[in-house]
Parts: C-alpha cells; sequence; structure tokens
C-alpha cells in the first residue's frame, strides 16, 4: 500500500517557462514564501503532521497570502500512538510534498517527522488548538511587516540569501 499524494491540485496563473528554478511550483521572489497548513478540510489547521488527509499550501508575503496548492492523502496515522510496520515510511513522503515551503504549521509533530523536516530547511510550528487557517496567515503577515521573531528573520534571511547549507537547527532556529 503506497501512502504517498493521492492527488495534487497546483493552481496556475502564469505560464511554467515564466517559472524560475523547480518548475514543479512556482518560486515567487521578493518577500515570499510559501506556507502549508496540516488540515483536515483544508479550511482549519486542525491535523497533525502524519494524520493530515490535507497539507494547504499558501504563497504569502507582506501584502498578501494566496493558495497555491492542496496536496491530499489517502493514508494517514490514526493519531493512536501505534507505530508504522516494519518498512513502511509514513513521514518522507509528507516531506516531499512539502519541498519549497519555509514554515509548516501543525497540531502536533513526532520526533523523527520534526527531524526530515527541519532536515528539509522547513521550520515546523505547533499550534496546539484548531485555528482557522485565515487567522494564522493574518498572524504572519503581521509579523511581516512589523519586526519579525529572530527565529523567522533568521529563515527569510537564508531565504533572500539563497543559503541552501544551513538549516533552522544548525541556525538555534529550531
Amino acid at each position: 500500500m503506497t501512502s504517498g499524494p493521492a492527488r495534487r491540485l497546483r493552481l496556475i496563473d502564469k505560464p511554467a517557462e515564466d517559472w524560475p528554478g523547480d518548475r514543479s511550483s512556482p518560486a515567487p521572489e521578493g518577500g515570499h514564501m510559501k506556507i502549508a497548513f496540516a488540515t483536515q478540510d483544508l479550511k482549519t489547521l486542525d491535523a497533525h503532521f502524519a494524520g493530515a488527509r490535507n497539507f494547504a499550501i499558501y504563497d504569502v508575503s507582506e501584502a498578501e497570502a494566496r493558495f497555491v496548492e492542496a496536496v491530499q492523502f489517502n493514508a494517514a496515522s490514526k493519531e493512536d500512538g501505534v507505530h508504522a510496520a516494519e518498512g513502511e515510511d509514513r513521514i518522507t513522503h509528507r516531506v516531499e510534498a512539502l519541498k519549497g515551503c519555509t514554515l509548516l504549521f501543525v497540531q502536533a509533530i513526532g520526533g523523527p517527522a520534526a527531524a526530515k523536516v527541519v532536515n528539509a530547511r522547513i521550520h515546523p510550528i505547533k499550534v496546539p488548538q484548531p485555528e482557522p487557517i485565515t487567522a494564522l496567515l493574518d498572524r504572519v503577515q503581521t509579523m511581516l511587516r512589523g519586526t519579525p521573531p529572530p527565529w523567522l528573520r533568521k529563515v527569510l534571511h537564508r531565504e533572500a540569501a539563497g543559503d541552501l547549507e544551513a538549516t533552522p537547527a544548525e541556525e538555534g532556529v529550531a
């Protein structure tokens, strides 16, 4: 049984030849970042990393937040504490689905999953209670317009410099 993404819905608003770099997803320039949310309904941050049926991915800047992609999974953890069967990888395909994202909002994430996410240069953020994705987007934009916290400044600086070597954990961001 495969547990990789079942479907990907990507919004495209310009021809693929106009996309810089990786053509699997638009790579916006100038203060933009992609943010993913673990969600069951595509409206609310309401899922654990491995238990999410979907990841909703947004392109976010100080001025706007735009939905760009939904990744849907057929298989998700039941969040019952039962570990995967021997040889079953519940994490890698989810991390690969987040390629190009800067931040990942989840309700919870286990240690091995968090390590893989951080190694993929994605900063996981746990939010303990379900919350509308729009409210979280508003808070991120407020931080971007004001003085972002040190961990976010480091992430943004790394992205702007194109530094693909340093990970958030190496920078003291984790």
